[in-house]
């Protein structure tokens, strides 16, 4: 498989360049020139098949040409060793629980996958790498935890201070050994600013083998095709359409529902679900694409302004809005729209979410027809923030042994200012 870079198409990598880069120097995206569509045959054996079954014969399609098939399937069944489970509410409504990772956040899937495709890349390598990696809460853990102690990889996470929970902050501050935090006082985008101009300066890339573990990595974002295709095997043969509701920040994990979708999977519609960070929704209605400044919100893994994946999803609908709005409907809501859908999922149906699957549940309430079957994403355990679940929900939500052992480890971060020189200091 040939992978091109978004922004200049007649530049062309090979899998092991995309992974072990990641994002060009001019900050432009990788994509496969062709995405595989899986046989019919594959579809009719879905609901039978396990979430590693299923991540093989995926994974197998789209980069069967370049991995040896059993090392493949060892990343696989090795990163896929948890349950992704599909709950059912009411007949027509489903929750996809993402977090049952070691980390409770669906990000775990991208991660571990990602972390065996470097593994397998770097076994002969003796050089090492760099992962620089922004956050705005789920992804440093994720990656922490896939990455810890892997030979011949160094770990840089940045994240905004005071931005992401203290949960979330603990996660990824207290691993220690090859992994490096790096608390930057700026927002989220700053820090992704940050990254690309690391990947961008000529003289740190000669000095420096870097990459990313962001979803701007195609090796991180594709994994997360794998459970749109155990969704739809879990919910079994339906006539009814089908929409898939997508909390979304980044946009990664969309943007792998599509994927899913051009590789043959049927999902009627995508709902891009958002916070009062809006600019793909108001593209989506308007077919203007701008930008506001971040606002802070109680799901702050989607304050993202500029998604870095939506040039992604401009280039599989060759830039024609209309294309893209006939697969996604844009949803947003605020703060106590988000609040009140927390409400409404315990009241009505006993279910704790997290604010994240909040929104995406709002999406469904708001864009769903009512003679099709809805599935919104789960995608980080409510106990990740205690505060606002408890306040909303009215409970005191228990929280996992592996989060409350975190919370007596000590924080190890560097404090930097929102400079790239400040930045450059660390690496």
């Amino acid at each position: 498989m040939i992978y091109y870079n978004i922004n200049n198409p007649s530049e062309k990598v090979t899998l092991r360049n995309a992974v072990l880069k990641s994002i060009t120097s001019e900050s432009g995206l990788y994509m496969p020139a062709t995405i595989p569509e899986l046989p019919s045959s594959f579809f009719e054996k879905l609901p039978d098949l396990s979430l590693q079954e299923i991540a093989f014969e995926v994974s197998l399609a789209m980069f069967g040409d370049d991995i040896e098939k059993e090392a493949l399937k060892k990343i696989v069944y090795q990163a896929m060793n948890f349950e992704i489970p599909l709950k059912k509410l009411r007949e027509d409504l489903y929750v996809l629980e993402l977090f049952h990772g070691p980390t409770l956040a669906f990000k775990d899937v991208g991660a571990r996958f990602m972390a065996g495709l470097f593994e397998y890349f770097l076994k002969e390598d003796t050089s090492e790498v760099t992962i620089l990696v922004a956050t705005s809460g789920d992804t440093g853990s994720a990656v922490a935890d896939a990455f810890h102690n892997k030979k011949g990889v160094n770990v840089c996470i940045l994240y905004p201070s005071e931005k992401v929970s203290a949960l979330q902050e603990k996660q990824l501050t207290t691993m220690g050994g090859n992994i490096r935090a790096i608390e930057v006082k700026g927002n989220f985008d700053d820090c992704q600013k940050l990254v690309k101009q690391a990947f961008s300066d000529i003289a740190l890339n000669k000095r420096m083998n870097l990459t990313s573990a962001n979803s701007i990595n195609f090796a991180r974002l594709f994994p997360q095709s794998f459970y749109y295709f155990y969704a739809i095997g879990q919910l079994g043969k339906t006539d009814k359409p089908v929409y898939i509701s997508v909390p979304s920040g980044n946009f990664g994990n969309l943007t792998a529902g599509l994927i899913a979708k051009r590789m043959g999977l049927k999902i009627d519609q995508f709902i891009a679900s958002t916070n009062s960070n809006h600019s793909v929704p108001d593209y989506l209605e308007s077919g203007q694409y701008e930008p506001h400044p971040i606002q802070f919100t109680i799901s702050n893994a989607m304050d993202v302004a500029k998604p870095s994946n939506f040039p992604r999803m401009l280039s599989l609908y060759n830039k024609q809005k209309d294309l893209m709005a006939g697969d996604i409907l844009g949803y947003w809501c605020n703060d106590d729209e988000t609040r009140s859908a927390m409400k409404n999922l315990k009241t009505n149906f006993e279910y704790i979410a997290d604010p994240h699957g909040a929104i995406a549940y709002n999406g469904l309430k708001n864009k769903m027809p009512e003679n099709a079957i809805g599935i919104f994403l789960e995608s980080a355990h409510p106990a990740k923030f205690p505060e606002e679940v408890n306040k909303v929900s009215e409970i005191n939500i228990e929280i996992p042994s592996s989060l409350l052992n975190l919370m007596n480890k000590e924080k190890k971060a560097v404090v930097i200012q929102n400079e790239y020189q400040s930045l450059l200091n660390e690496l």
